[in-house]
């Protein structure tokens, strides 16, 4: 079997990928080890950035989250029991949109089944070989057990942080910068009415909290926590109880309490790797890099890599030119620090970590004081929060 462009992982970054090269007339091949109930089922982030909202649209899966997603136009700080608003479209003249992350992908899916696209789920024993060479191969299993070889000009390996892209690039070749936090966040979904229209971010000496959207009856909350914490340390009572604390102040936005849905801790952690690329081979989304989830960036991340991988194609097929992709990984990582910059910091302005000395914790507040009364300030965070440019 042959494609111009074989994709390892159905994520979004894989799925974006294939309906961009589509739209050029190139063909690919996404080869997924999990289920297509599983990749659409998998909760993750669902703050798109006006960017990817708009690149989304330009790769024909707008529609459903035009109508159903939630159109932001700023978030809350809160800290010292009061809230204050980061307005976007007077900042920036931008917005952003809540609009869920396995949404996205269900979305992508369907629309490139519906092209007639090949997307192999529940595969297995998936290897990528001789990208250092111009005939690049995949081999996997199919679901039903059959061995398959896909040939192809160029493997982009979207298949996330555990996935076998990366891992697959001779030793010596890449660098890794790691950085793992001293705390997690649990986070929940319920069936309950919007405390607040927009994002609310939260300081407090007990720690951070986020209380977030996925629609209007549907909420996404979130607490820190122990990196060592155990879910079972967590009733319902004990969650109402630790979200209504930290909203405690003169202002305390009504958070109605209703049957949560899902709980679950994810520990915080920031990575890259350098270069993105080796020979035939490009890494895109989280099989090159992972922020907290703090800043919002995870998939905006990945549909920026997408872009500039999909050009570097659509400039080889086209033009016979390798010029972008030679490039790809020196221009994509540009962003990548930027971005992994902003989602560092705001994990560190707003989360309480255990050993923090008195002067560094009212450092904190003058900082998020700054950053919610100085006009330079607030318009240094919302343009970073609505998106830098993707090229």
């Amino acid at each position: 079997m042959h494609t111009q462009v074989g994709i390892v992982g159905a994520g979004p970054a894989g799925l974006l990928l294939s309906l961009m090269l589509e739209q050029q007339g190139i063909s690919s091949v996404i080869v997924e080890d999990r289920s297509r109930e599983y990749c659409e089922g998998r909760v993750r982030a669902g703050v798109l950035e006006d960017g990817a909202v708009e690149v989304l649209t330009a790769a024909g899966v707008g529609e459903r989250m035009h109508r159903e997603g939630l159109v932001h136009n700023g978030i809350y700080l809160r800290f010292g029991g009061k809230s204050h608003h980061i307005d976007f479209p007077e900042l920036t003249g931008k917005h952003i949109m809540v609009y869920g992350q396995h949404e996205c992908v269900k979305d992508m899916i369907a629309a490139r089944l519906a092209q007639g696209g090949a997307i192999y789920f529940d595969s297995s024993e998936t290897s990528v070989h001789k990208f250092d060479t111009d005939k690049p191969e995949i081999r996997f299993r199919d679901a039903a057990g059959n061995a398959q070889v896909l040939t192809c000009d160029f493997i982009a390996g979207c298949d996330g942080f555990h996935g076998v892209s990366r891992p697959s690039i001779p030793a010596g070749v890449l660098s890794f910068y790691d950085r793992i936090y001293p705390c997690a966040w649990l986070g929940i979904l319920t069936d309950a009415p919007q405390v607040c229209e927009e994002l609310i971010y939260v300081h407090t000496p007990s720690g951070f909290a986020l209380f977030s959207q996925r629609s209007e009856t549907v909420q996404r909350y979130y607490l820190q926590c122990a990196t060592d914490d155990d879910i079972s340390n967590w009733s319902d009572d004990r969650i109402w109880s630790e979200l209504q604390k930290r909203l405690e102040g003169e202002d305390k936005p009504n958070l109605v309490e209703g049957p949560i849905t899902q709980k679950s801790i994810t520990p915080m952690r920031s990575f890259v790797t350098e270069p993105m690329q080796c020979g035939r081979l490009f890494l895109a989304g989280d099989s090159a890099h992972i922020v907290p989830p703090t800043g919002a960036k995870g998939m905006n991340l990945a549909v920026g890599d997408v872009v500039l991988l999909a050009r570097g194609l659509e400039a080889y097929y086209k033009k016979n030119s390798m010029s972008l992709l030679d490039n790809y990984s020196a221009t994509a990582i540009r962003r990548v620090w930027k971005y992994e910059r902003f989602s560092w910091w705001m994990t560190t302005l707003l989360h309480t970590f255990d050993g923090t000395i008195p002067f560094d914790a009212k450092v904190q507040l003058g900082e998020l004081d700054y950053y919610t009364s100085s006009r330079a300030g607030m318009e240094s965070l919302a343009e970073q929060y609505v998106g830098l440019p993707m090229l």
